[in-house]
């Protein structure tokens, strides 16, 4: 079939390959059918983080001088890595008692990157040309995020960076790839992207909270190296247990999605904040960066379909990326809630439950083993109330063990609303204890705001198998994207690999359709759905009253006689619909009112449509808009008046699957009229979902000539019967 061909849709900004085999974001040989990448091209980044040797262009040790605090960091750091430091400065002979090069026309081969402390970094990227060096950081500001003039030096450092060969971080970029990561923590590690140095200084800070932390990259205004280069890379490395990012804007959304799923290939977790939910939000982040924020139901689509679990807040991406950094797969999707207050695990109950979280009943034997320790007036179903006195025996441990053994528990949630020592440090280190002897998630939510105590700083804080949050919302928000990401995981299939390499055969029938330029009318519309496979009603496109009468009687009564132009919008407002039209008197009289309302509004008709008339189903809509970064993307919600009036739609950015067209589905608030309401039957949703993807094949081959597709209605009928598209409105290119 057409549709089980995914498309593959992206931006029209410019695959990165560049001639002489420079690697770049969106390149990896393979192309689809429409001329774009379907691989990563991500640099090796192993000599960027950890090089050889490092060039400090500009070093200066001179009292009082910014450039000085730099160097020294940068000194600092290359020890701690190993790495020999080369200063660079004309006129120094040392500089904090290390031999200066004059220029970088004389460092020795074998430097790796280049650090430039310099206004103007372009003139001295040029230089670096040929000397062998392969990354450079610009930490200068004044670029693309500062307006016109701005925008223009970027562009001139860019074509610097193009023709020297080597990669650039930044420019607006800072020292945090620099920083003393501690090498003391145990457990799989968070690496760290963000395009706002200080906005990863939360994340930073969970050093101290013994979460291990293993690279960051302060991407900046992205001139070359962008976000999706480092994604790809860390996916890779086997420290990386997931990947944080504070996100402003993407650079380029193909690059993107290929590293997205670089990382979904690999099941490494990626948790992001990505600012322009709202306009105010958006403008903010254009000004500081200088990058498309992009329309943010898109963005959210693309990053569902890649597994990207999306957050608010940096505390939401600290415990979130923690949660499933620490946290092995899951056994069984259940939710133990344990606690020594009632009132405490029904709180959290409720919460949990409301995000859909399962907490299902303890196991019989589980309960009868809890009733040894837990007195039978209190709860041990799930939430379990132990009531507090067994925590400060035996028995504490004892009821841990059993829930962690039950078969349908898969995490145990701990929520402690206060310190109460010494019971309270008991409970916690007999949890901490229990955490190292299992692989299911112990996650113990610490309510003291104070965060002082021994059992929090010291007990919890110093396991790393311990899952630790500060408050309940955060927990569970963390533990469903810890169950979300493992599904989501344990299910992906790429979806490049079963991108469409050849056109299809309807290409070269829906090319000699297009005008460029132009809108086509609802009948040249209608013909280029057809095209694609996808069913329209029966209809001919007349120009007299006598050929509508002779078309109705071939199209079968009752018929739809509407009035066909290629710029006529808003036909039913006009009057230029009727419908339900059984004789040739109806016809006829019908003919002569559509082209005198034509006339009188001065509309240059092609004719009249006459039309088979579909008169059960329900009204749904799909279409196809370009969005400035990911390029064409995939709608489907309510259609008729409903689509202006309850906003109700779905959005994916392709490539994507049938598991995806069908998952657009479940995501409106009206998937229940396509199951049958009211004892109607049910509708054809195997139809609309095929629709869906021939729609998606439809924009793929034709990405460059089709700017817009709206199919509605499209009416869905009884299952068994199909769907078919009663009107649709093309913009070419």
């Amino acid at each position: 079939m057409l549709g089980s061909t995914h498309g593959t849709f992206t931006t029209d900004l410019r695959a990165r390959v560049v001639a002489g085999g420079r690697e770049g974001s969106g390149g990896g040989g393979e192309l689809d059918v429409s001329g774009r990448p379907l691989r990563a091209g991500a640099p090796d980044l192993d000599r960027f983080f950890r090089p050889g040797a490092v060039a400090v262009v500009g070093a200066s040790d001179g009292d009082g001088r910014p450039q000085a605090g730099v160097t020294r960091q940068l000194m600092r750091w290359a020890g701690r890595v190993g790495a020999r430091v080369y200063p660079v400065h004309p006129a120094r002979d040392a500089v904090f008692g290390v031999p200066c090069v004059p220029s970088v026309g004389d460092l020795p081969h074998g430097v790796d990157l280049a650090v430039l402390l310099v206004r103007d970094p372009a003139p001295v990227v040029e230089e670096l040309a040929g000397t062998g060096v392969r990354f450079a950081v610009a930490f200068a500001s004044g670029f693309a995020e500062s307006g016109d003039a701005g925008a223009e030096a970027q562009r001139r450092l860019v074509d610097a960076v193009e023709r020297s060969g080597l990669r650039l971080l930044g420019p607006n970029t800072n020292l945090n790839a620099f920083e003393d990561f501690r090498d003391d923590l145990d457990g799989p590690a968070i690496a760290l992207i963000t395009q706002s140095g200080h906005q990863g200084r939360p994340l930073f800070a969970l050093q101290e909270l013994g979460v291990r932390l293993s690279h960051w990259a302060p991407t900046g205004n992205e001139a070359d190296l962008e976000a999706a280069d480092f994604l790809s890379y860390f996916a890779g490395q086997p420290e990386v247990g997931a990947v944080a990012c504070y996100l402003e804007g993407i650079k380029d959304g193909r690059a993107f999605l290929l590293a997205a799923d670089q990382a979904a290939r690999r099941r490494v977790p990626v948790v992001a904040v990505k600012v322009g939910r709202t306009e105010t939000g958006a403008r903010t982040a254009a000004s500081h960066t200088g990058k498309l924020t992009g329309a943010d139901q898109v963005v959210d689509a693309a990053m569902r379909q890649f597994g990207i679990v999306r957050v608010d807040g940096l505390d939401q991406l600290q415990d979130t990326s923690t949660m499933l950094a620490r946290a092995r797969a899951p056994r069984a999707d259940g939710v133990a809630v344990y606690s020594i207050s009632g009132g405490t695990g029904a709180h959290f109950a409720d919460l949990a439950s409301a995000a859909g979280l399962a907490l299902p009943a303890l196991g019989a034997d589980t309960q009868r083993a809890l009733r040894e320790w837990i007195p039978g007036y209190l709860q041990v179903a799930n939430p379990v109330d132990c009531g507090g006195h067994p925590v400060g025996d035996r028995r504490g441990r004892r009821i841990i063990d059993a829930l962690l053994a039950d078969p349908a528990v898969g995490v145990l949630v701990c929520p402690v609303t206060g310190p109460f020592p010494p019971l309270s440090d008991r409970l916690v280190q007999d949890l901490v204890d229990a955490a190292e002897t299992t692989d299911k998630p112990v996650c113990v939510v610490w309510g003291s705001p104070v965060g002082t105590e021994a059992a929090y700083r010291e007990t919890l804080l110093g396991s790393s198998r311990v899952i630790t949050f500060r408050t309940f919302g955060n927990c569970v928000s963390a533990v469903k994207a810890y169950f979300d990401h493992h599904r989501f995981a344990a299910d992906y299939h790429s979806p490049f690999d079963e991108a469409p390499r050849i056109p299809s055969p309807s290409l070269r029938k829906a090319r000699a359709l297009l005008q460029p330029g132009h809108r086509l009318s609802e009948h040249a519309a209608k013909q280029l759905l057809r095209a694609y496979g996808i069913r329209v009603p029966r209809e001919q496109l007349v120009t007299s009253a006598a050929g509508a009468v002779r078309a109705a009687g071939q199209v079968g009564y009752p018929v739809v006689m509407k009035a066909s132009a290629p710029h006529l919008a808003h036909k039913t407002e006009l009057g230029l619909v009727r419908i339900g039209l059984t004789s040739a008197s109806q016809v006829r009289d019908t003919y002569r009112d559509l082209t005198e309302i034509a006339r009188y509004e001065r509309i240059d008709l092609d004719g009249v449509l006459v039309c088979q008339m579909i008169e059960q189903g329900v009204e749904m809509m799909a279409g196809v808009t370009h969005d400035a970064l990911f390029g064409p993307t995939v709608t489907v919600g309510l259609g008729g008046v409903l689509v202006e009036v309850m906003g109700d739609t779905a959005v994916r950015v392709p490539p994507f699957g049938e598991g995806d067209a069908r998952a657009m589905l479940d995501e409106l608030r009206g998937r229940a009229l396509l199951d049958g309401v009211r004892g109607g039957p049910p509708l054809d949703v195997d139809a609309l979902v095929e629709v869906v993807l021939r729609v998606q094949r439809m924009a793929l081959e034709l990405s460059g000539d089709l700017a817009e597709l709206d199919v509605n209605p499209l009416v869905v009928l009884e299952r068994g019967q199909g769907a078919v598209a009663l009107d649709a409105l093309a913009v070419c290119r």
